[in-house]
């Protein structure tokens, strides 16, 4: 950690050349494409030279595509074939603006479509143009940031502790780009604690997708937990990340790391697929083992309302919102949603799925005509694809100090688990940072984790875990109509039916396992007992009140402790009044 620490420190010290040229909100135009770029130029260094030798040899030969043969020679899935390098960027000053567009232009087209992500040939004027150039590369030069001084996953740190300052300075949300490390291995843990037996397995291979992929935390801390478990099985990991600037970051992870870099596209996740633009859904009919996520909470997707709400109404079930669609103002169900539409068939071996939310998808929406988010509950639990609710600590995220949960979803659960939900209540599994990150103040230490995973794991009933049945969600929401009179005589219909008086109308929510007449009999008739229920009325709906299932009642304070206290103040107010007269 001292090597991550020092060098971002590093790095955010060249920052400060910026300064009176760039505002603080654009240092990370230059900043994050450099760290990029220096990397990429520290992981080929070694085989640097047997590229060029490589080169030389086959550039005058008819082959169409060299990249493979030079990757080849790199020892990775990219390669650069320019005659420079830092150092020699370093060595001719007085040409480092055409020299550095020629290196970048010597990458292969997956590692320079990295580099175009961040716009950065317009950086390279704008810093030549003030004198700054040499001496940024210069500085950038001057850090190692070799895969034998600092890991993948320490460069994954470096990154997010980068964008969070650049975030913090420019009044942005760094929440939108990362989830914290310690909440991302133990939803890790909690996908893949079932499956120990099947991953333990001999070249076993399987698949996970982030459709918020970030900065590509999420899909690195599952690829090396599987690498602790079993070094001879293999995870694909598979994204999509809209924002550019972290889309590259992730895919330049991919490239070191060798996996494909194909497998992480650019693009809104919610909509759907075009193929012309190159947007969209870029994983339509793609279907993964474990799916893994943290979308943006409570975000309005007015943007892409359009394309959604054609899609639910054209599609249905044959689509990814047949189940219906949460409100404008909030769209973390469409991300669910879409990750549901890539699970595993059950003949397949099937999937699990974790995802955070804050508290809003386990109760927004009521049961009406409208298909809303509780339909989607509804959806969910009765084909018994939830398998459990974590509630988290509060204050574990940069962004947000509200209340958090991880749903897992499951269309395989084991037999003990079906037709059942488990909620875990880990609120207090926390300890307190020694140094806040914007609204992180809390954090999960590894015993946290552990134990937290054990609850899950175990299955029994506790302080902290409870088991239900999936209809104990499930409520009828039923219309109590009351009788229209005139002159204290009741109005009838045609038929001789009386008329509902709409200003006495009222409805009650009457748990699905409990019978309706008899609720009726002992809760409504004995206060209006000329109600009645019109059943052409009735929707079922699903919601998770979490708080009400771990409710403590604490009991109110005597009277005689109240009394002693106010005493105790009057008695001390005296005094201090006493000592300011006298």
């Amino acid at each position: 950690m001292t090597n991550i620490k020092e060098s971002a420190n590093f790095i955010w010290s060249i920052a400060d050349l910026l300064r009176g040229d760039y505002k603080q909100s654009d240092y990370g135009k230059v900043i994050l494409p450099l760290t990029v770029l220096r990397r990429l130029d520290c992981v080929l260094e070694n085989t640097k030279a047997d590229v060029l030798k490589k080169y030389s040899q086959v550039k005058t030969m008819s082959i169409q595509n060299l990249d493979p043969i030079l990757n080849k020679a790199a020892g990775y899935n990219f390669h650069n074939k320019s005659l420079f390098d830092f150092d020699k960027l370093i060595a001719d000053p007085n040409n480092i603006a055409s020299n550095l567009r020629n290196y970048i232009n010597g990458f292969s087209e997956d590692a320079r479509e990295i580099i175009e992500q961040f716009e950065f040939d317009n950086q390279i004027t704008k810093l030549d143009d003030a004198n700054l150039l040499f001496m940024i590369l210069k500085r950038f030069q001057e850090t190692d940031l070799h895969p034998e001084k600092i890991s993948s996953m320490e460069m994954g740190y470096m990154f997010e502790e980068l964008i969070r300052k650049f975030a913090e300075i420019s009044n942005e949300t760094a929440g939108e780009h990362f989830t914290p490390r310690e909440v991302i291995r133990l939803m890790v843990n909690l996908l893949f604690i079932n499956d120990r037996e099947i991953l333990t397995q001999k070249g076993i291979v399987k698949t996970i997708f982030d459709c918020c992929a970030g900065t590509g935390g999420m899909l690195s801390v599952a690829e090396e937990y599987l690498a602790e478990l079993n070094p001879d099985a293999r995870l694909e990991v598979f994204g999509q990340e809209l924002n550019p600037e972290s889309y590259a970051i992730c895919k330049s992870d991919m490239l070191i790391k060798g996996q494909n870099p194909s497998n992480v596209a650019k693009g809104n996740s919610l909509k759907r697929k075009d193929d012309t633009k190159l947007k969209g859904d870029q994983f339509v009919n793609h279907k993964f083992d474990y799916l893994i996520t943290n979308p943006p909470f409570g975000v309005k997707w007015k943007k892409v309302e359009k394309e959604v709400k054609e899609e639910h109404e054209e599609l249905g079930h044959g689509g990814r919102y047949g189940a219906g669609l949460p409100s404008v103002s909030d769209g973390s169900f469409l991300f669910l949603m879409n990750l549901m539409s890539k699970m595993q068939h059950l003949e397949k071996g099937g999937s699990r799925l974790a995802i955070v939310f804050n508290g809003s998808p386990l109760f927004s929406g009521s049961p009406s005509s409208k298909q809303n988010e509780s339909s989607i509950r509804q959806w969910i639990i009765e084909n018994d694809l939830l398998e459990a609710v974590i509630a988290l600590p509060n204050q574990l995220f940069y962004n947000t100090g509200i209340s958090t949960y991880i749903w897992l979803i499951s269309n395989h659960k084991s037999k003990e688990r079906n037709g059942k939900v488990q909620l875990v209540n880990a609120i207090e599994f926390s300890k307190k940072m020694s140094k806040s990150l914007g609204d992180k103040r809390n954090e999960l230490s590894d015993d946290h984790i552990k134990d937290i995973t054990s609850l899950y794991g175990d299955f029994k009933e506790s302080e902290h875990s409870k088991i239900f049945d999936n209809e104990d969600f499930g409520y009828s929401k039923v219309t109590v109509e009351r009788p229209t009179r005139k002159n204290g005589k009741i109005i009838t219909d045609k038929n001789g039916n009386p008329k509902p008086d709409s200003s006495l109308r009222d409805t009650e929510n009457i748990p699905l396992k409990e019978n309706i007449t008899d609720y009726m009999k002992r809760e409504v008739l004995p206060h209006v007992p000329d109600a009645w229920i019109d059943e052409a009325k009735t929707k079922v709906g699903y919601e998770i009140n979490f708080t009400k299932y771990f409710y403590e009642y604490k009991p109110l304070r005597s009277l005689e402790e109240i009394r002693a206290d106010i005493l105790a103040l009057e008695e001390q107010t005296d005094g201090l009044l006493k000592q300011v007269i006298n």
